[in-house]
């Protein structure tokens, strides 16, 4: 069995529960927006219009479980280990199962994750903090507006690591190579330049330890449709919760282009 199905398969029966960083190595992972059929075109336009934060790996079916080539058993209902339900913009519950909110209009969208790129960082011998750590990854609402599309609107949200000046650049050189998983970052540096006032407080995940000699690198997240929903307030909305994500049997190494 793959390391990636028995990820999932632990998911599935509650053995894992914790934030999926460095979970299945060289596997990808998604972030996952799940809506009603009638908001799917208009989603779907928002992430062409946004690929930095939104990048579209796969779009499943309509009713659809699973996608096509991301794993053998796959069920978007049961294999995040935590799964986020908002009803008009507001976060109603969260669960580990969403068998029960199943509808047969329902869209998955599976949205490329730095999960993927962090792998090659940390193959190159650089300290990617989260994970040294064992925390979840620090996520901040920026002031960096997406560009709308129907009724989706709202903030981009910007992952951060921290790094030594020479680990920064050849982060940048490393993730450059991962266009569909986020690519470059989009700011270094000062935060209240993105509009982020407190590193020590983030809005999703975990803060971590800055030490005096490393510069703050912010790359652009796949939590960003979580900030898109409370701006746009839809009906009905599923997504993961921010680190937990969907574990599939594609391969992290053909995601790069180089």
């Amino acid at each position: 069995m793959l390391a990636s199905q028995q990820v999932r398969l632990n998911i599935r029966n509650g053995t894992f529960q914790q934030p999926t960083a460095g979970a299945a190595p060289g596997f990808v992972q998604a972030n996952l927006v799940i809506l009603p059929k009638a908001l799917a075109s208009d989603f779907q336009l928002f992430c062409q219009r946004n690929p930095k934060p939104c990048p579209i790996l796969s779009v499943a079916d309509v009713g659809s479980t699973f996608f096509p080539g991301f794993g053998e058993n796959l069920d978007v209902r049961t294999d995040i280990p935590r799964y986020r339900v908002w009803r008009n913009g507001e976060l109603v519950e969260e669960v580990t199962n969403i068998s029960r909110f199943w509808r047969n209009d329902l869209v998955s969208f599976a949205l490329g994750c730095s999960f993927s790129f962090e792998e090659a960082l940390v193959a190159d011998g650089i300290d990617v903090r989260h994970i040294s750590c064992g925390s979840n990854v620090p996520m901040y609402k920026s002031n960096i507006a997406t560009a709308p599309a129907g009724p989706f609107h709202g903030p981009m949200v910007v992952s951060m690591r921290p790094f030594k000046a020479a680990d920064a650049i050849r982060a940048i050189q490393i993730t450059s190579k991962f266009p569909s998983v986020h690519g470059a970052p989009v700011h270094l540096g000062d935060p209240a330049q993105i509009g982020i006032a407190d590193l020590s407080k983030p809005d999703f995940g975990e803060p971590v330890p800055i030490a005096h000699d490393e510069i703050p690198v912010f790359w652009a997240c796949g939590v960003t449709p979580q900030a898109v929903l409370m701006a746009s307030k839809p009906d009905f909305c599923i997504t993961h919760a921010p680190g937990y994500m969907l574990v599939t049997d594609k391969l992290n190494s053909q995601l790069s282009i180089i």
